[in-house]
């Protein structure tokens, strides 16, 4: 895109006596790049949106909107089979774009909370650690932390630490 005044300078230039050749090596522009330039005159180039291409999907889109209007589950993977199998020459991952701009919102629920009397239910976690104690500082050890809680009788929570003797697997409480 050359500016106005580049365009000046380019007729100035041509005015001087330069040939074409001579004026795309002082300005770094290829000769059929100043040859359409100084044939157009000194009208200044105006450069506007481009119109939109009809992309490869376009035939298909009115296809893929009905099928994910009536079934909102299809995998973008069965609806570019079934397009493909209509005439779609085109890649997967413009149908995963497509199916991902257009395919109607799913509830995803609510959280659903449920309490159970007393004494019914009982969750459990744990987790493992190495560590090495200040009686045997050269032996790295593993211990297990098991936390368990009931129905709330009292909000009591229970902690057992399980130390595993070395090589042996014996456990140490």
């Amino acid at each position: 895109m050359v500016t106005h005044g580049e365009l000046f300078m380019l007729h100035k230039l041509r005015l001087d006596g330069l040939t074409i050749s001579e004026i795309a090596r002082r300005t770094g522009q290829d000769r059929k790049t100043i040859r359409k330039y100084l044939k157009r005159g000194t009208k200044v180039p105006v450069y506007g949106p481009r119109a939109p291409r009809a992309g490869v999907l376009d035939p298909f889109k009115d296809y893929i909107n009905k099928k994910l209007k009536d079934h909102p589950g299809l995998s973008a993977c069965r609806l570019k089979r079934e397009i493909t199998e209509l005439g779609y020459g085109g890649g997967m991952t413009t149908v995963k774009s497509f199916v991902r701009e257009v395919r109607p919102p799913t509830f995803q629920g609510h959280e659903r909370r449920f309490e159970t009397p007393p004494g019914k239910q009982a969750q459990v976690d744990f987790a493992h650690f190495r560590v090495r104690f200040t009686d045997e500082p050269s032996t790295e050890q593993v211990v297990w932390l098991f936390s368990t809680q009931g129905s709330p009788i009292g909000d009591r929570t229970d902690v057992d630490v399980l130390r595993v003797d070395g090589n042996r697997g014996q456990c140490v409480t």
